[in-house]
């Protein structure tokens, strides 16, 4: 008989962590290890129970999200091997789905799927391949199909001052031009990213991978 799949559990909210060991209790070939409520002490329990996979939320409350801990989780440690981590969340903006798969996620799954569902991606995590709920695969595709802005070399100069935060002057100063510049830039910037805001730019810039 085969060994049961190793599952650590981290999620924020104890009783969603409740039902979700007694759901995954009823599967014979699926045994859960541990419990986290914290990136941190998912870290942690990682260390000393070494599960075949994880599944995180990606809202943790406090301290690290689920995203930065997947990241720590799936990087290469010096001895052993990494888990698999299965992101089981609410949240599926291209933002999140983007971050967490950059981040080393196997698969991302969304709550509301079906405990069979649930079953089939657990094991095709803890096997290594990209286990992704219907809605999530749809969304990645239309990403990849949808054609990436054309940036100038100046915009994108500009774009990267404002993901560090800077203000018109500060850019101005900083590339040698003067703040009219700027703003006619930003606002090109803006309409070839479908955007009306500073914050709204650097998110789709993320998203669309424009920034270095």
């Amino acid at each position: 008989m085969t060994q049961p799949i190793r599952i650590l559990l981290c999620d924020d909210h104890v009783v969603v962590r409740a039902g979700l060991l007694a759901l995954l209790d009823s599967a014979a070939d699926i045994e859960v290890v541990g419990e986290a409520g914290t990136g941190e002490e998912a870290l942690a329990l990682v260390a000393k129970l070494r599960p075949d996979v994880v599944l995180m939320d990606l809202q943790l409350g406090e301290g690290m999200d689920g995203v930065e801990t997947t990241r720590r989780l799936t990087a290469t440690p010096e001895t052993g091997r990494s888990p698999h981590v299965l992101v089981l969340t609410t949240y599926d903006t291209d933002a999140d789905i983007t971050r967490a798969i950059e981040a080393g996620a196997t698969g991302y799954l969304l709550k509301a799927e079906r405990p069979e569902e649930l079953f089939a991606a657990i094991h095709a995590a803890a096997e290594g391949r990209t286990a992704l709920s219907a809605p999530v695969a749809s969304r990645v595709m239309a990403n990849m199909r949808k054609p990436r802005p054309t940036l100038t070399d100046r915009e994108r100069d500009i774009l990267a001052q404002l993901a560090h935060g800077l203000g018109n002057r500060e850019i101005a100063k900083a590339l040698f031009i003067s703040e009219a510049t700027v703003k006619t830039h930003l606002g090109r910037i803006y309409d070839k990213l479908g955007v009306d805001t500073r914050a709204g730019a650097v998110s789709v810039a993320k998203e669309q991978r424009l920034l270095p």
